[in-house]
């Protein structure tokens, strides 16, 4: 993203925004290219991420949802075992005193 891309004072609403207003119907990109019909390789497709949700218009899939529900069900880390996991892991230096 250029600096002139780069919504001011963090207004990203408005990017979405205009993103989605430049995209094709999602009925138009079922289609693929020229109105063919989307390919038949079930092999090839590709993981879909937030950015495909959220700024693309795509429907989440089951496989989205699925993962975006397990990630937002994960046991919170506490302070404790963020520190411990910080003295465990020193860093390229070794310094234990400085933990990545």
């Amino acid at each position: 993203m250029t600096d002139q891309d780069t919504p001011h004072n963090g207004d990203f609403a408005s990017l979405l925004e205009a993103k989605a207003k430049n995209m094709p119907s999602a009925a138009a990109s079922a289609r693929g290219p020229a109105g063919a019909p989307p390919a038949a390789e079930p092999f090839t497709q590709r993981r879909q991420t937030i950015d495909d949700v959220l700024v693309h218009g795509e429907e989440p899939s089951e496989e989205f949802l699925q993962e975006w529900n397990e990630l937002n069900n994960l046991p919170e880390v506490s302070d404790e075992e963020l520190a411990q996991q910080a003295l465990n892991a020193p860093g390229a230096d070794g310094d234990v005193n400085t933990p990545e």
